[in-house]
């Protein structure tokens, strides 16, 4: 291992996983040459500390190590002061959905003591791109009843009680736990959740898997999460027209669990780890160089890099050709 202050921003190797609902947009609008596989890539995990899932390093001299390892070595210097131990606490996923997603729920603190295994999970979703006709689900309309909604759950009716929104690129959504949700077909979104895999699925549109069979649903689970009273608009609507000078827009600001900004940048943009959390930079539309001097990485559109707690002063730098680069900051 090297010594903790010749730590530097670290990227890690993508692990992709093969669904039905798999679509082509990694590979259209990224580049992404994904394994070949009989059933599409629907997700890229860009950070993940899941037991059957460990993020390697793919950069710099730390390339190889996994991030479990990492976290054991280094503890508060890589993650910072609110971190409160164990695997790393969030999840990063590029989510490439060529048909609609199942209807899910996730649950929160409360429901996760009432079912056993499971663990919360509150996520955002920033579009990155999106076909002509693309939508996202999210939340229950105001007008919906539980009533209504109950009825409704075997029937294609179900989608009649869901707010729906056109998917633009730039649009942000929040999905707390409690949240009924679904991403429909021709989007590409970066998510960033809590280190989650608890889904728990509502209906999956009368679809059937690989084996010919339908998919499990969880309506029991499903129904012991939502929040009925839940009728808030999710969508954070994106940034419009460009500026000549740097910009930071809050997207979530209060979450307990993560803090995402977004950043435009026409010139360098200089910031700091401050020792109470690492930094996730996301490049969005074009690649980028993220940290100072020699102790600095080459982060392309899609990717995450991890900027360890104790790094301090940054830089963000990118050749954008004359347009604004855009970026996401996560912290704790």
């Amino acid at each position: 291992m090297i010594e903790r202050d010749e730590l530097y921003p670290l990227l890690f190797d993508p692990i992709y996983v093969n669904v039905m609902w798999g679509g082509d947009m990694l590979k259209s609008h990224f580049g992404r040459r994904a394994p070949e596989a009989d059933v599409p890539v629907g997700e890229s995990w860009e950070i993940s500390d899941r037991d059957d899932a460990v993020s390697n390093v793919s950069n710099g001299p730390l390339k190889g190590r996994d991030i479990r390892s990492l976290i054991e070595f280094y503890g508060t210097s890589l993650l910072g002061d609110k971190f409160g131990g164990g695997k790393f606490p969030l999840l990063i996923k590029l989510i490439d959905a060529g048909k609609r997603l199942s209807l899910q729920v996730h649950p929160d603190e409360d429901a996760c003591a009432r079912l056993p295994g499971a663990e919360p999970k509150t996520e955002m979703w920033y579009v990155l791109a999106a076909k002509p006709g693309a939508k996202i689900f999210a939340g229950l309309r105001s007008n919906c009843t539980q009533r209504q909604f109950l009825a409704s759950m075997d029937s294609s009716d179900i989608e009649n009680c869901l707010q729906s929104f056109a998917s633009r690129p730039g649009d942000s959504y929040f999905i707390n736990a409690g949240r009924v949700h679904a991403i429909g077909g021709g989007n590409l979104l970066i998510e960033i959740q809590q280190n989650s895999n608890t889904t728990y699925r509502l209906s999956d549109w009368g679809r059937v898997g690989t084996d010919g069979k339908p998919r499990q649903l969880h309506k029991r689970e499903a129904l012991d999460c939502i929040n009925f009273t839940d009728r808030v608009s999710p969508r954070i609507p994106g940034v419009s027209g460009n500026s000549d000078y740097n910009r930071k827009f809050p997207i979530i600001n209060r979450c307990p669990s993560f803090r995402v900004d977004e950043l435009r940048i026409v010139e360098p943009w200089i910031d700091s780890t401050d020792k109470n959390s690492f930094h996730l930079v996301s490049a969005v539309n074009c690649t980028m160089r993220v940290g100072l001097g020699p102790r600095s990485t080459e982060v392309a559109p899609g990717r995450t890099c991890l900027v360890p707690a104790c790094f301090g002063k940054y830089q963000i730098g990118a050749e954008a050709g004359g347009k604004e680069a855009v970026v996401l900051k996560t912290t704790l």
